[in-house]
């Protein structure tokens, strides 16, 4: 194991049902992503992709393989050598396509409320809540709730929630795939500007190409398996 990796993913499989009805979403799947690395996983609809970032996110266990952060064997096969629950909530940051915020809450509530799961005091998190959003340019809207924000905005909180306790790495699956190529641009900026800065390694699993240039690392993956890509000049 290499803990300079944030993420090391071995052998990865995943079968669903058995004999005639058997459906492999993933197979043999490894990568690595270092810190302060952020990667795009590339592929069609249905090459596997959610299924290795849900893998990786210790959401959905692999029928097979090895998932290992910062160092650490989390996952062998669908046995987990940790506490999932409490290890995610540590060290996994999350962003899904929608930005899935809490309606109810304003934008700095929706960052606040991470922290205090995690059992960081109130004035505590929302401090760090401010300074998150401040970063992400969006502190003029902390007291908004989600529908009062634009797409682009609600993503941006989102990324801020993902950061709020800190993860080493961060997983994003399809960030931009409800905003123009403007808002898309950003956001993906957005993800690099996180692993450069934050040291966290970042994993962007997408179908736009309107903004590859700013990953370090590129790969696809088809049919279950993942390749290295050839990065565009």
């Amino acid at each position: 194991m290499n803990d300079s990796l944030a993420i090391a993913t071995e052998g990865l499989s995943k079968i669903y049902g058995s004999g005639n009805t058997e459906v492999v979403a993933m197979q043999d799947a490894s990568l690595q992503v270092k810190h302060g690395e952020v990667v795009a996983l590339l592929g069609p609809s249905g090459s596997g992709k959610s299924t290795f970032l849900t893998a990786v996110g210790l959401i959905n266990p692999p029928t097979a393989g090895q998932v290992i952060i910062n160092g650490e064997l989390v996952m062998d096969g669908p046995r987990a050598m940790t506490s999932l629950r409490r290890f995610r909530r540590r060290e996994i940051g999350y962003v899904f396509q929608k930005s899935n915020l809490i309606p109810f809450l304003t934008a700095v509530e929706n960052v606040q409320i991470v922290m205090e799961i995690n059992g960081v005091g109130a004035g505590a998190g929302r401090r760090r809540a401010m300074e998150l959003l401040d970063e992400l340019g969006v502190r003029d809207r902390a007291a908004n709730l989600p529908s009062m924000l634009s797409g682009g905005q609600q993503q941006r909180v989102a990324v801020a929630r993902a950061l709020a306790n800190q993860p080493s790495i961060i997983l994003a699956d399809e960030p931009t795939a409800a905003l123009d190529s403007g808002r898309g641009r950003q956001v993906m900026d957005l993800f690099a500007q996180v692993a450069h800065e934050h040291g966290a390694g970042v994993i962007v699993v997408t179908h736009d190409h309107r903004a590859l240039d700013v990953f370090d690392s590129l790969y696809e993956m088809e049919d279950g398996l993942i390749k290295r890509s050839e990065h565009p000049a």
